[in-house]
C-alpha cells in the first residue's frame, strides 16, 4: 500500500505549540516532508530536543471532521513517526474518517423541489 497522506503536527512545550505539517507513509509510519510554521528550526533546533518538550500528536482531517493521533519524535535523528501500534490503529480510525462524505465548514445549499406533476386524466 503505497499511501502517503498530508497531517498536521503539533509538538507541546511547557508553554508553546511548534505546528508543522507533514505527509504520512501508512505503509511505513514515517513521516516527511515536515514544513514548521513560524518556528526557525535552524535557530531553536528540534522541538523534541528542547528542555520544556513534553508530547507531539498528529491530526488527519476531512473537511471539519478530524482524527488525532500520537506521534513519536526521535530527538537523536530528528525525525517524526508513528509506532506501528498507533498506525493500525489510526488506518481503522482513517478508514471511517474517509469513508464519510467530508463535511464542509458552510452547510450545502438546499436543493430545489421540482413541481409535483398531475397523472393526465383518461
Amino acid at each position: 500500500m503505497d499511501l502517503k497522506l498530508p497531517i498536521v503536527i503539533v509538538d507541546e512545550l511547557a508553554d508553546t505549540l511548534v505546528k508543522s505539517t507533514g505527509v504520512l507513509d501508512f505503509a511505513s509510519g514515517d513521516i516527511t516532508e515536515v514544513r514548521y510554521q513560524g518556528y526557525d528550526l535552524e535557530k531553536n533546533g528540534f522541538p523534541a530536543r528542547d528542555a520544556d518538550y513534553d508530547f507531539t500528536s498528529g491530526t488527519l482531517s476531512n473537511g471539519t471532521k478530524e482524527v488525532e493521533f500520537g506521534i513519536r519524535a526521535d530527538a537523536m535523528a530528528a525525525r517524526y513517526s508513528v509506532t506501528p501500534d498507533e498506525l493500525l490503529e489510526l488506518k481503522g480510525r482513517a478508514a471511517k474518517l474517509f469513508a464519510a462524505a467530508p463535511v464542509s465548514a458552510e452547510p450545502a445549499p438546499a436543493a430545489k423541489k421540482a413541481p409535483a406533476r398531475r397523472k393526465p386524466r383518461a
